[in-house]
């Protein structure tokens, strides 16, 4: 059994953190180019699924994302481990699935996308706690999913606020919370009953 801790997602002070990983990957340029992204957008880990291919072939990876963030590799779907409390999020272009601007992305994910050609299997989409889809025409490469995912995922949770009213104006950005002190009154101050 393999023991996958969480790390705190880089960023904005955001809480939680999220992965992202793949099913049944066959070309080491797709491998490479969503390692990459998800190094990127501040992935804690990335994981693959029935990998046909070696990490080492993934020479599109230019941020040497292996060396950066732990790297987990399961041999079957049976074989996956998320750390406790995370949710498995399936990346899928099926019926029921909820479309991408609509979902909340919970604070600990676990984003996984389907390979080349085919469609994340049966026994993925029974176990994710959510399925979302991406709302285009026909189906993209998955590391542009993968960019498109994790960027609306930094955009709903990163506390950037809401987008300004008018065209290519930058609205303020709130300031960050700060707990004050402790609110405590004295028993001598309170009227008798």
């Amino acid at each position: 059994m393999i023991l996958l801790i969480g790390v705190r997602e880089s960023g904005r002070g955001v809480r939680g953190y999220f992965a992202a990983g793949v099913v049944g990957i066959s070309k080491a340029m797709n491998l490479g180019a969503l390692m990459r992204i998800s190094h990127a957008f501040g992935a804690s880990f990335f994981f693959t699924v029935d990998s046909r291919v070696r990490l080492s072939d993934a020479q599109s990876d230019t941020s040497r994302a292996h060396g950066q963030l732990p790297f987990y590799a399961f041999s079957s779907v049976e074989e996956l481990k998320l750390p406790r409390g995370c949710q498995l999020v399936a990346v899928e272009i099926t019926d029921g699935a909820t479309e991408l601007p609509r979902f909340r992305h919970p604070s600990r994910a676990a984003y996984l996308f389907g390979a080349e050609r085919t469609s994340l299997p049966d026994e993925i989409l029974s176990r994710a706690l959510h399925v979302v889809k991406i709302p285009t025409k026909f189906s993209i490469n998955v590391g542009m999913a993968g960019a498109i995912v994790l960027y609306d995922r930094l955009l709903s949770t990163g506390g950037f606020g809401a987008r300004p009213i008018a065209p290519g104006r930058a609205s303020e950005v709130p300031p960050r919370h700060v707990w004050g002190a402790p609110l405590a009154r004295s028993r001598k101050s309170e009227p008798a009953s």
